[in-house]
């Protein structure tokens, strides 16, 4: 893993390097410990089992680790979800499947401690088989879950009990046994998140289109109570008001003069 070689190129070699220098300055250890227990899977980094527990076990803040095995009986039948290559979709999908456990006890681990002057106990989440089974952790090809039942509990308890009371030893890393029991689903690319928005705001914007220029136009609207508006003469409005025929015989009346008048 530290070293060039036709499996593994220089530049991840160096890599490889570099990433186990950091993590040896930041919890003050040897870089040459830290090489020989981190192991990069998937291209992440993972801690041994051992060497978490051995970290817990001699950080000075907890009593060593403990373990605890409780025989909840036959396992029995358990359903689990698997993810099986699918030709016409070209991808993983899950399929529904059970798993015959009639014949194995479904043992149960559970890691504690104390702290250093303290009488409370430290539990961490109890891990049995059927949990396993349901997790895809004990018929995944190459797992020592089925050969090393006892040890695997012990391992994965004591990194959920970490993860729980002092995610600081391990750096928020999972251990190896973790990353090798993590079923990977294939990438999948998607639709471009500009063009999905575009899309939407194609699909459900306003189709009417609004013309600013006109709408700012528009007469203001007339109150009800207003009076109504006085409708302009027809013509030109200079002119003087023509009198009507009643008006006009009484002023030639009054401008003639002459006798009987």
């Amino acid at each position: 893993m530290y070293k060039a070689s036709e499996n593994n190129p220089v530049e991840k070699a160096m890599a490889n390097c570099m990433i186990a220098v950091e993590m040896a300055q930041r919890i003050g250890a040897s870089p040459l410990m830290i090489m020989q227990n981190m192991v990069v899977i998937y291209g992440r980094p993972s801690w041994s089992s051992k060497f978490l527990v051995a970290t817990v076990n001699t950080c000075g803040r907890f009593e060593p680790l403990k373990y605890k095995f409780t025989n909840l009986g036959m396992l029995g039948k358990v359903d689990y979800t698997e993810y099986e290559w699918n030709v016409q979709a070209k991808k993983k999908l899950p399929v529904k499947k059970e798993f015959d456990g009639t014949k194995i006890e479904n043992l149960q681990c559970i890691a504690y401690t104390t702290a250093k002057g303290s009488d409370e106990i430290l539990e961490s989440a109890p891990i049995d088989i059927r949990l396993s089974v349901q997790e895809g952790w004990y018929n995944k090809a190459g797992s020592k879950w089925q050969t090393m039942t006892r040890q695997m509990l012990m391992y994965r308890a004591a990194s959920f009990w970490t993860n729980a009371y002092a995610p600081e030893l391990s750096m928020g890393m999972k251990t190896e046994d973790e990353l090798k029991d993590i079923i990977d689903i294939p990438y999948e690319d998607v639709t471009n998140v500009a063009d999905k928005v575009n899309k939407e705001k194609a699909d459900n914007a306003n189709k009417t289109v609004i013309n600013i220029d006109d709408s700012a136009k528009q007469p203001e609207p007339v109150q009800q109570n207003a009076a109504p508006a006085e409708k302009p003469e027809v013509g030109n409005e200079s002119q003087e008001k023509k009198p009507q025929t009643g008006e006009l015989f009484d002023q030639q009346k009054s401008t003639k003069k002459g006798p009987g008048f």
